[in-house]
């Protein structure tokens, strides 16, 4: 809604009438986006600020460990020019069911509803943005926005325990924070980073943007924190950073640490997602999920009292 509201303000100091009705249109689809989203319980943000850190596995084994403890869950892959989440749940060539109350979005494992851009793509067709935004990158940002939103209107993610939504690592902190400020009731977003310092530096960064914003962290998950061979099953360390010194400093707890699972990674890449919870790797997944579970359901106890 606040988004709504900076767009009102910066269109009532032009001189031109709004003969689009634009105003009236975002107004619409916000409130398509409420009634969509109001059968779902909880709705996650997984964010970075940084690229390449791991934040589509970490979302995609999230939602896996969700589902593996009963829920119904729906991941929401909002990286629109570089979209990976239905590959790595091999649903890549499928395609989201039109329908006249609007579209139904596939099933993957474990019945992991999944909604992205790769849908409406084919092969390696990248998503062209044309007409003004080759002059001016502000109308690329408006125009990304504008899809995310009929992203959110149209979708029929129906009842749901959890959303998690696949944030892009965006070029700046900032952007990530900015796409969350559109999904409505957000309960909070979970943070991905990496031991090494130029990763922490703008994980921070985009820390403080969210909270500047309004949107609760959760707390920050450790993504390649270790390396396990998969030969003898040894585990070392790759990066010589202080994800905890930094989580203190943002008065944020560390969710976990995951480490660099070559034969984990193999299978996602392959889009035959390792499913065996009791799978090392895998069970850490399952640990952060419970903490992020009792972390939601704790702040909904105190939101209860108050």
């Amino acid at each position: 809604m606040a988004a709504d509201k900076d767009l009102k303000a910066i269109l009532g100091k032009l001189k031109y009438s709004d003969d689009a009705k634009v105003v009236q249109q975002i107004t619409e689809q916000t409130k398509q986006v409420h009634a969509r989203m109001a059968g779902i319980k909880y709705k996650l943000a997984v964010m970075s600020g940084k690229g390449g850190v791991g934040k589509s596995m970490t979302t995609v084994n999230l939602a896996l460990a969700f589902a593996r403890q009963g829920a119904k869950v729906g991941l929401l892959d909002v990286d629109l020019n570089g979209p990976c989440v239905p590959r790595m749940l091999g649903l890549h060539g499928q395609s989201l069911k039109i329908t006249p109350q609007g579209a139904v979005p596939p099933v993957g494992p474990l019945g992991v509803a999944v909604a992205s851009m790769d849908f409406f793509l084919h092969d390696a067709s990248p998503v062209r943005w044309k007409g003004p935004m080759d002059v001016s990158p502000v109308w690329l940002g408006l125009m990304e926005m504008n899809v995310i939103r009929e992203f959110l209107s149209d979708v029929m993610w129906g009842e749901l325990d959890y959303l998690l939504a696949d944030l892009p690592p965006g070029a700046a902190a900032d952007k990530p924070p900015v796409i969350a400020g559109f999904i409505p009731d957000l309960a909070g977003a979970i943070v991905v980073t990496t031991p090494s310092e130029v990763a922490s530096d703008v994980v921070q960064k985009s820390v403080t943007y969210a909270r500047d914003m309004g949107i609760k962290v959760l707390g920050i998950v450790e993504n390649m924190s270790e390396y396990r061979c998969p030969s003898c099953g040894d585990v070392n360390e790759l990066f010589e950073g202080n994800t905890e010194a930094m989580c203190e400093a943002l008065d944020l707890p560390l969710l976990g640490r995951v480490p660099f699972d070559r034969k984990l990674a193999k299978t996602f890449d392959k889009g035959q997602p390792l499913l065996d919870e009791t799978y090392p790797t895998i069970q850490r997944y399952q640990e952060i999920a419970g903490r992020i579970r009792t972390l939601l359901d704790y702040k909904k106890v105190l939101a209860d009292k108050l």
